[in-house]
């Protein structure tokens, strides 16, 4: 071979090596300013200081809805106070509540309308009416807003996660109780008081009425009346009185929750309709306190509210920070006698261990479990 074929030669691989040696380089400053840029551009965006969350209150006249309130704006100090160390987004609550009647349910519904415009990161809602927010719950929906509902369901559209007392086993608890006191010959004549629009309460209702069931007590409804709210439970007494005004014409009388059902008590009591035996449902402490002194009401099947708003507002947060949460959380309910008064801690728990009722039961031992599903 000529030296010039050999210096050719040489040349051309000397080119190609060179070409792609280049080409290694090009590439390998093309990655290194990426990741500068990424960087930078990382160390310039701000760490989102904190997630707008929009809370739909239902009623400040309900004592124990007032406490659901308090434990989820305790939550939301305890996460605040935890984020500032963790360098995790604070919480910015905006609050709206419904009020009572009618005039809250439609309320309510302008109210998460509103929220909606605001576009906050998460809504929780304590619904007035379970079929009212539909509508504006698809309307979230559609905007990729996620909703948390406590309390009470909603009826339509997709929720992200939905918490509430255990409210069946609320019902079943009193029901139990009360087929626990009168033999199995005797037909039970009963009266509700009852409110339909919402989840909780029906649930309590078809819970207290399987016990009876369950238990094999016969019993007949004489009447039904609905109440869920101080004013209506007044109203409901004093028609109580008006339809059966003989001592003895009424044996149980079973209220759906103590933010009626207190006045129901109130009202027969000082008419000296001391005979009637009183179920309900929240725990409310002036409840207690009627169970303490033998005044009409014998068993109440309490929640523990501050925990139950505390869960409605840790959710919240894992949804708004995008952490997975439970569709479904049921919070346990306690159920109130005067065999059980001391072990009864409060509205806000903590929630106490396990226990044998003190009572006949299909299912002799009380259990204070959280159940959750997907």
């Amino acid at each position: 071979m000529s030296k010039p074929i050999r210096s050719r030669i040489l040349f051309e691989m000397t080119l190609v090596f060179f070409k792609k040696y280049c080409r290694s380089l090009i590439a390998a400053l093309t990655v290194c300013l990426s990741l500068c840029f990424n960087n930078a551009f990382a160390q310039n965006t701000p760490v989102k200081e904190s997630v707008r969350v929009g809370v739909l209150y239902w009623s400040m006249t309900i004592p124990g809805q007032v406490a659901m309130r308090e434990g989820l704006e305790a939550e939301a100090d305890r996460i605040n106070s935890e984020a500032i160390g963790r360098g995790l987004p604070a919480v910015e609550l905006l609050t709206r509540v419904a009020g009572d009647g009618q005039q809250g349910i439609e309320r309510q519904i302008a109210q998460m309308y509103e929220l909606i415009k605001l576009q906050p990161d998460v809504i929780i809602v304590q619904p007035t009416d379970n079929a009212a927010l539909a509508e504006p719950l698809r309307e979230a929906n559609r905007l990729s807003i996620p909703v948390v509902a406590y309390d009470q369901y909603i009826s339509g559209g997709k929720l992200a996660t939905f918490i509430t007392s255990d409210n069946k086993q609320a019902g079943y608890l009193n029901g139990e109780y009360v087929a626990s006191q009168f033999l199995n010959t005797q037909k039970i004549k009963l009266v509700l008081v009852e409110y339909p629009h919402v989840s909780s309460t029906v649930e309590r209702l078809n819970g207290f009425l399987d016990a009876l069931r369950d238990h094999d007590q016969p019993y007949e409804v004489l009447k039904t009346y609905k109440a869920v709210q101080p004013e209506e439970g007044r109203q409901a007494g004093l028609a109580i009185l008006k339809d059966f005004p003989q001592s003895g014409s009424i044996d149980v009388i079973f209220t759906v929750n103590d933010g009626g059902g207190l006045s129901v008590v109130d009202v027969l009591a000082d008419a000296g309709r001391k005979e009637i035996m009183l179920a309900s449902i929240d725990g409310d402490p002036a409840s207690v306190g009627n169970i303490k002194a033998g005044r009409l009401t014998q068993i109440d099947s309490a929640q523990f509210c501050g925990p139950l708003g505390g869960e409605a507002m840790k959710a919240g947060y894992y949804v708004a920070t995008g952490r997975s949460v439970e569709k479904h959380i049921l919070v346990p309910v306690f159920p109130i006698t005067k065999e059980t008064l001391e072990m009864y801690p409060g509205w806000l728990g903590p929630v106490p261990e396990a226990f044998r009722k003190p009572w006949a039961a299909n299912k002799p031992i009380w259990e204070g479990k959280t159940v959750t599903s997907r």
